[in-house]
């Protein structure tokens, strides 16, 4: 059985997740609707990455005997200046859910939840990934500039550089 303050953390990275989601779907059809067709697959596959990630906080809170809360969205960001700044707002995004992801830790070693922290870790191990691919990201599309021929290659490129690490739920 979780406890309260664990079980409400959990429910508030629920939360998270499902807007994690959302705002790579959002940045996903921006990137769509100005060519990047590249960018744009590896924003789809992200968003997809997110739902399985918070389907497995909602398996594990219904598995523990809590109670998942399904709450409102925010609406995420729609535009953006250029591909840097769209993968600069995935940064700063990814940090603020491994902050989160850590603060679930810190709240599971106040409440004495060691199997909830152990469950976790998966999820601490995925945000190192994450933010090391988009820092790889960034730091190519800082090399290129704004350049069209080399975005192009860029862009046909992507995929490559993307960190193929979703499992399946359950």
């Amino acid at each position: 059985m979780l406890k309260e303050k664990v079980e409400k953390a959990l429910n508030a990275q629920i939360e998270k997740e499902i807007y994690s989601s959302h705002l790579y779907l959002s940045m996903a059809s921006w990137a769509e609707s100005k060519g990047f067709e590249g960018v744009s697959k590896w924003l789809y596959a992200q968003s997809d990455e997110e739902r399985v990630h918070y389907l497995k906080f909602i398996g594990y809170v219904n598995e523990r005997g809590g109670t998942t809360e399904i709450t409102a969205i925010k609406k995420p960001d729609a535009k953006f200046k250029n591909v840097l700044s769209l993968f600069e707002a995935v940064l700063k995004h990814e940090e603020f859910i491994s902050e989160s992801i850590n603060e679930i830790q810190a709240v599971c070693i106040s409440e004495k939840d060691f199997s909830t922290q152990n469950w976790l870790q998966w999820f601490v191990t995925e945000q190192i990934e994450e933010e090391k691919s988009v820092r790889n990201i960034i730091d190519k599309l800082k090399m290129i500039g704004n350049d069209g021929n080399t975005l192009y290659l860029f862009d046909k490129d992507i995929m490559s550089m993307r960190t193929a690490n979703a499992t399946p739920v359950k």
